[in-house]
């Protein structure tokens, strides 16, 4: 964590606070959170809640709306300096969960889960171990592309001048070919997309609890960034059940919404969600 960064929890079930001198303020859910239509999801046994990797946002989610339907809504988390949010983005994590989470809580009258992608997963833990503390925790989370939070980011890649830290990204497959070849939008994108490595290599885990859902890893065979043993430390978050998909692919193995990781996401909440309730 940098040096200056102060966690300041809200009481759970209460308003939360922001770090003294930030300039955000909490937003209405409809602001973080997009669905597709006024009456999305409302016959739905739970909630999905997705959060995207460093730079992402909804669309990266679009798909799976469709092919989790009626079963699952799905909400995709909507973060500020991106897409319709032209906020700037938050650098480190404990700045960002009081007014996400904020904005989260008048959305989990009903049974939810968290899903993560990179960055994504650590938010998502984060938002777990958060609702938590006061009962309202998620009924299963699942972590994708992301060394477990034990396990700190040697690397600092949002330091990097911007042509190298652009050739680093696309090393990860993480900026589409048609922004690459577009200097004007390129421009646009790279103050979130630093904001949000920064964010994700300065995390460090938060004081508090271990989780007591059921945790699943996602993995895939080619991703230079995540290994089969940093995603085993995952297990360690939780004591409640624990489990490790692997996908072929790179780091973006998930991209455009691959039947088989849909398919498993599926599986997954209901055969944990079913086990945790004998």
């Amino acid at each position: 964590m940098d040096g200056d960064a102060t966690y300041l929890a809200p009481r759970p079930g209460g308003p939360g606070v922001t770090r003294a001198g930030s300039s955000h303020r909490f937003c209405p859910a409809r602001r973080w959170v997009t669905d597709d239509g006024p009456a999305e999801g409302l016959d739905a046994a739970r909630q999905l809640f997705c959060f995207a990797h460093a730079g992402g946002g909804p669309a990266f989610f679009r798909q799976w709306r469709a092919w989790l339907a009626p079963e699952i809504a799905v909400r995709r988390v909507l973060l500020p300096g991106r897409e319709s949010r032209l906020e700037a983005p938050f650098r480190h994590i404990t700045d960002l969960l009081p007014p996400l989470c904020a904005a989260l809580e008048p959305c989990l009258a009903r049974p939810y889960a968290l899903f993560g992608h990179s960055m994504g997963a650590v938010v998502a833990f984060e938002v777990a171990r958060w609702f938590s503390r006061s009962g309202a925790g998620p009924e299963c989370l699942i972590v994708s592309g992301r060394r477990a939070p034990a396990l700190a980011s040697a690397r600092r890649l949002s330091k990097l001048p911007a042509d190298e830290f652009v050739k680093e990204v696309g090393r990860l497959n993480g900026i589409p070919p048609e922004v690459l070849g577009e200097p004007e939008l390129l421009e646009l994108l790279l103050p979130t997309l630093r904001a949000d490595f920064e964010l994700a290599e300065t995390y460090r885990p938060l004081p508090g609890s271990r989780l007591e859902c059921p945790v699943v890893g996602y993995l895939s065979t080619d991703d230079p960034e995540v290994d089969y043993d940093g995603v085993l430390r995952w297990s360690e978050v939780t004591t409640g059940e624990f489990s490790v998909r692997i996908f072929r692919g790179d780091h973006f193995y998930l991209r455009a919404g691959r039947p088989d990781v849909l398919n498993a996401v599926r599986d997954d909440l209901r055969r944990k969600i079913l086990a945790a309730a004998r």
